[in-house]
């Protein structure tokens, strides 16, 4: 079975301003890179549709769901918080973000396809069962985890965390839920400040140093996840993939390259195809160099497709 790209070109509209990081030029950086490398023709492709807010309500409480829905602008923005706007685009990009996973998990469970990329926006990692923060508004990942397990009765889910901040959001949804793993790596000290080093499931978070370089990063996967992983037996793996710790983005000063990204890529479908008929659903979270990110997308999504 095949490797699908689930997009939308409306997760370009939301905007919040020429010098946010998290802008709309990302998908056409990621949409470039594709073209390039010849993927495009490898892969499926499908359009995302928006997420059902009952759906958005296994992950998040609903008073917080409906502070978003009431809060979306007609005109003008409105602050979630100091670097996270909402503009009268974001609702719209948001539940075709948030829907992509939801696409990815139902392709997945009827066969159509055995893996997925989510490649919208916005990200959606930071935020918490009641609050958005960091450029997130509905945790995407975890909604779909979390919807993997209600739907298709599925036991035991994974989530996975490469992004170079902590996934703070992820980690407050499930940490209290049964059948969920969470493994994150981060730089430490690092936004949000908030993370506790952790190797007793179903938490395994992996803090690194800023000077952490491809081996160390390695090494850490190899001693801290795949462990846990293997111990898990996970019926799906789900994947928040940001790509922010690559050597050309300024947002960190981790080193990672984009054969960083191919390697844990393939560490993680070695497990999937173990315990999971190889089902992985991966999402777009941070990366901000434009040319790191197109390049950085491409390896992850070679090491989906594997040899």
């Amino acid at each position: 079975m095949s490797v699908a790209i689930i997009s939308h070109y409306k997760c370009c509209n939301h905007d919040m301003g020429d010098h946010h990081p998290e802008s709309p030029q990302r998908m056409g950086a990621i949409q470039d890179q594709l073209l390039r490398s010849g993927l495009e023709y490898v892969v499926k492709q499908f359009d995302a549709t928006p997420i059902e807010r009952s759906i958005i309500e296994l992950a998040h409480d609903k008073d917080y769901v409906d502070y978003i829905f009431d809060n979306a602008p007609n005109e003008g923005t409105f602050n979630v918080d100091d670097d996270t706007q909402m503009t009268p685009a974001t609702l719209p990009a948001a539940l075709l973000s948030a829907g992509a996973g939801i696409n990815a998990v139902d392709k997945i469970m009827s066969n159509e396809i055995q893996s997925a990329f989510c490649a919208t926006r916005p990200p959606g990692h930071h935020a918490e069962r009641d609050k958005g923060m960091g450029f997130c508004f509905f945790n995407n990942i975890a909604i779909a985890a979390a919807y993997a397990k209600e739907k298709y009765g599925l036991e035991r889910v994974a989530i996975v965390d490469f992004d170079v901040h902590h996934g703070n959001g992820t980690e407050n949804i499930v940490k209290d839920k049964k059948g969920f793993l969470f493994c994150s790596t981060y730089q430490y000290p690092f936004y949000p400040f908030e993370m506790q080093e952790s190797d007793t499931p179903p938490i395994i978070n992996t803090p690194l140093a800023a000077t952490t370089r491809s081996a160390e990063f390695r090494e850490a996967i190899r001693a801290h996840w795949l462990p846990a992983l293997e111990k898990f037996e996970p019926q799906m793996i789900f994947i928040s993939a940001g790509f922010d710790a690559h050597i050309e983005d300024d947002m960190s000063q981790i080193s990672l390259t984009e054969a960083d990204y191919q390697w844990v890529t393939e560490e993680l479908k070695y497990i999937a195809d173990m315990y999971a008929e190889g089902r992985i659903v991966s999402t777009l979270e941070g990366g901000y160099s434009l040319s790191a990110l197109g390049r950085s997308v491409v390896a992850h999504i070679k090491g989906l497709i594997g040899n």
